[in-house]
């Protein structure tokens, strides 16, 4: 088991609870548990107090180590947290390499979308030997569709490694239908939970009440239906009852009647100073001796804790330890509503005792829930806007939209707390409701006085009115909101300021706030708009503005406009010159020596690089191992491009990928590096294979980049396996979506294997000098792609700039003159003609055109039409 501290990770959710002593063995229930394991879900369906997390937790204990356990509540229903705790559960029980990846794949959330954290999570657990099984205790918190459903995927497709268990008190909201049909699905409901005559008989036996009848304990169990939580509540009031067959005679009814009898019954007989500690600590979800002595007011309270322990009084220990505890659900229910019934204000007050002790050590998300069961709502967003920075860190936004619409509709939010609220809508997609409060906030905001809150309140509302722009698009509002304040000064309000964007990729581009990859006119304009509003404003060193000015620094470098990248990057340099963040730096480190390698310094490239990977143990000021695996990614890509072959084999081993591994979107771009490596070892079969995974998976991203390079890359190896026609297919898509966005580095950074294509996807799809044309070059492509685009992409390769500039060296008197057919013929290459066109325009065959156009390359001594054009400007022969 690895050991691992972190301080979103609450221990006692993942840590297996420890069997109470005492306890029947009930062989028949652990056998159809174990069984369940050689099919994939195991499902518990019972009402409280039935027995189900005891059941599980003798099982998970009887099973071994390998039995990840999650326990849940209602603040679970949040995809980030539920994904986060399930992730950090198994890694307490994989084996250390395993549970290290799994540690970094729960750390990339929020940053993954929930289908590319499954994919990589099960690819974790597909390389397991040994079985896992994971538990989800008290499922029935969870009401999350997203939850549900990204657990229906991960049972449709998980390992054959891995079992999942489900406890809860209703029926699971996903079909498992086809899992029972197949036999690999067991479910144990409330009948088969039932104490049989055997183990009620061993129950009390256990409990040491001697003195019981077999038919007496028949009555009782026919009383409480073999209910556990009611043989136990009876076993705590018979250690007083004086006439048990009376006793027994006194309660009858369902669960509920029953439980409400039994309760009144124990709370009765408990001593005064154990029922008073009972009734002020159930209101806790969690609690230890000190939380316990801040609500009682008593030191001892340690002792009290072990008291109820020893009493049997439905404690739970949380930990190996016994340092955390918590009541059963069912016990903690009936004492909260009985505090609720007949001490009401007692209730508010020890809630909101539990809020401060919680706050105080440091547990705002326990603070601010007993804040709002005391019905303090300023005290609730007091703690919301202390805590809201960490959360959004955390990635947990639909926990933050719980608590804001746990607030009364009447309460009024400060202006503050509306702000924060607005901005949780931007983030879980409610863009309208964004609209509305941030209207309400700008009204209100025209009201007050010039002083430093305005200036802070306007600093947040520009900060989340960006957000809202770039996620919806909306760039009117935007507009209107910074047109009243072009020119006022504003603080970088400290929560906002420091918002991360890129937690996992190496480029910005890649990211949401980069568009993933695409490129207009338009985004280059509503970036450049954005930075300078921010800049006027004071903001140059807030992250959304080093963002988007590190993405338009990877706009330009992929738009071939070197001297704008080079100016701006500089400027990112400078200004990133005291952070540590490496989703900022890396990115940058990258167009460093991208933009070295444009200008022929790769020496100096591959030096940026080395720099930061042979800083102490490769973590450069504790980026951890994610960055720097991206790091040697792209130096392997590096040394590729040099031909350095064995130098990339040596560092691809750092990764740790094979090419038998299952492709993940998580690892994509490494990947992407492997497939390189591969296909310039010759295993192009392999690396297709790679390629074809990743495929689907970065469209359901709609990472427009990933999807271009992907096509690029199959080009080019179907290409070296003499598939023409399947490696120009894949161009053509790569080329549609390139030309879309004014792609051109993606191409031309690819090298003389990709001008050679290209310069038969010229021949072949737009002068169909094989016979083919845009027509009948096949199916399912994308719309055409045009002629200037591949020409001006083909006149870019240095390969090519070196012939024409050798060209240009020939003295001009060495070209003979040209006939009235040659001139028109460059007049037409010049319009992007194919051969066809020509010769319809001439009143010519193709064929003559072939000739014409041969002869024309001799006269001006090159080969190609891109070369006779420029060789022609030179030459004057164009006007």
């Amino acid at each position: 088991m690895i050991t691992w501290t972190d301080a979103i990770i609450l221990k006692t959710k993942i840590t297996l609870p420890f069997p109470k002593d005492g306890l029947v063995e009930r062989e028949r229930l652990l056998q159809s548990l174990s069984g369940g394991v050689h099919g994939r879900l195991t499902l518990i369906y019972a009402p409280a107090g039935s027995g189900k997390t005891t059941l599980l937790t003798q099982w998970a204990r009887s099973e071994g180590v390998n039995c990840a356990w999650l326990a849940l509540d209602g603040r679970d229903n949040d995809p980030v947290r539920f994904w986060r705790y399930a992730a950090f559960a198994l890694a307490e029980v994989l084996p250390v390499p395993a549970a290290l990846r799994m540690l970094e794949l729960a750390n990339a959330l929020p940053s993954l979308s929930a289908d590319a954290f499954l994919d990589a999570l099960m690819n974790e657990l597909y390389g397991l030997s040994e079985p896992v099984k994971l538990v989800l205790d008290d499922y029935h918190w969870i009401e999350d569709d997203r939850i549900h459903n990204g657990l229906s995927y991960l049972i449709d497709y998980m390992p054959p490694t891995l079992h999942v268990t489900i406890a809860s008190r209703k029926e699971v909201p996903f079909p498992a239908s086809k899992w029972l049909s197949k036999r690999e699905c067991i479910v144990i409901d409330a009948d088969r939970l039932q104490f049989t005559r055997d183990e009620s008989e061993q129950f009390y036996h256990k409990s040491g009440i001697m003195r019981l009848t077999p038919r007496q304990i028949d009555r009782i169990a026919e009383r409480t239906e073999g209910w556990a939580a009611g043989l136990q509540l009876a076993s705590l009031s018979l250690r007083t009852a004086e006439d048990v067959d009376r006793w027994i005679e006194g309660f009858y009814g369902d669960h509920r009647d029953v439980a409400d009898y039994l309760f009144q019954e124990v709370l009765a007989q408990l001593p005064a100073d154990l029922r008073s500690f009972v009734l002020t600590t159930a209101v806790l979800d969690r609690m230890d001796a000190g939380i316990c002595s801040l609500l009682t007011g008593d030191p001892a309270s340690g002792d009290k804790l072990d008291a109820a322990r020893r009493f049997n009084l439905f404690l739970i220990p949380l930990d190996l330890k016994h340092d955390w505890f918590r009541y059963h659900h069912l016990f903690a229910g009936f004492v909260r509503e009985h505090l609720k019934r007949h001490q009401p204000d007692e209730w508010l007050q020890l809630n909101l005792l539990a809020s401060r002790g919680f706050a105080s050590r440091g547990l705002l998300d326990e603070a601010v829930d007993h804040a709002m069961a005391a019905g303090d709502y300023a005290e609730a967003g007091r703690l919301l806007e202390q805590h809201i920075p960490a959360v959004l860190e955390r990635g947990e936004v639909s926990v933050l939209l719980r608590w804001f619409e746990g607030f009364p509709p009447a309460y009024e939010l400060s202006m503050e707390l509306s702000l924060l609220y607005a901005f949780v809508l931007v983030l879980t997609g409610h863009f309208a409701q964004a609209e509305a409060r941030l209207g309400s906030l700008e009204a209100s905001t025209r009201m007050l006085k010039e002083s430093e809150r305005l200036k802070q309140l306007q600093s947040g509302i520009l900060f989340v009115r960006s957000n809202l722009m770039f996620a919806s698009g909306d760039f009117t509002n935007w507009f209107a909101f910074i047109g009243t304040m072009l020119d006022d000064i504003l603080p970088a309000n400290p929560t906002y300021y420091m918002f991360n964007y890129n937690k996992t990729e190496p480029l910005v581009r890649r990211t949401a706030l980069g568009l993933k990859g695409v490129l207009s006119a338009d985004t280059e304009k509503i970036g450049t708009l954005f930075m300078g509003v921010l800049a006027a404003h004071g903001w140059q060193g807030s992250l959304i503005h080093l963002y988007v000015k590190q993405s338009l620094v990877e706009g330009y470098y992929e738009w071939n406009r070197l001297g704008e990248c080079s100016q701006m990057l500089q400027e990112v340099t400078a200004l990133t010159e005291k952070l540590n963040v490496p989703g900022l730096l890396v990115p940058m480190l990258i167009m460093k020596a991208r933009m070295l390698i444009a200008d022929d310094r790769t020496a100096l490239a591959h030096d940026v690089i080395d720099e930061v990977l042979d800083a102490p143990l490769s973590s450069s000021a504790g980026w951890g191992a994610p960055w720097v695996h991206l790091l040697t990614a792209f130096k392997i890509r590096m040394h590729l491009s040099d031909g350095q072959m064995p130098a990339a084999k040596k560092l691809m081993a750092r990764l740790e990928l094979s090419a038998k591994d299952k492709p993940t979107f998580q690892r994509e771009y490494e990947m992407m590096t492997l497939v390189r490596l591969l296909g310039k070892q010759r295993k192009e079969n392999e690396a297709l294979r790679i390629l074809e995974h990743l495929l689907p998976q970065s469209e359901r991203e709609q990472l427009v980049s990933g999807i271009v390079e992907n096509h690029i890359l199959q080009a080019m190896l179907k290409e070296q396996l003499g598939q023409k026609t399947a490696a120009l297919r894949h161009l053509h898509t790569a080329l549609f979506l390139g030309e879309q966005n004014g792609y051109i580095r993606s191409f031309v950074d690819e090298g003389k294997p990709m001008m050679s294509l290209l310069g038969r996807y010229e021949a072949v799809v737009i002068r169909g000098e094989s016979g083919g044309s845009n027509e009948d070059f096949g199916a399912g492509l994308p719309g055409e792609v045009s002629g200037d685009y591949i020409r001006a992409l083909m006149e870019l390769f240095p390969m090519a700039m070196q012939e024409t500039a050798a060209a240009a060296a020939a003295p001009a008197a060495s070209a003979e003159p040209l006939s009235r057919s040659e001139s028109e013929l460059l007049r037409l290459i010049g319009q992007g003609a194919s051969n066809k066109e020509m010769a319809a325009e001439l009143a010519l065959s193709e064929g003559t055109i072939k000739v014409y156009l041969s002869r024309l390359y001799e006269k001006l001594g090159v080969s190609s039409r891109t070369q006779a054009l420029v060789t022609a400007r030179q030459l004057g022969l164009l006007s």
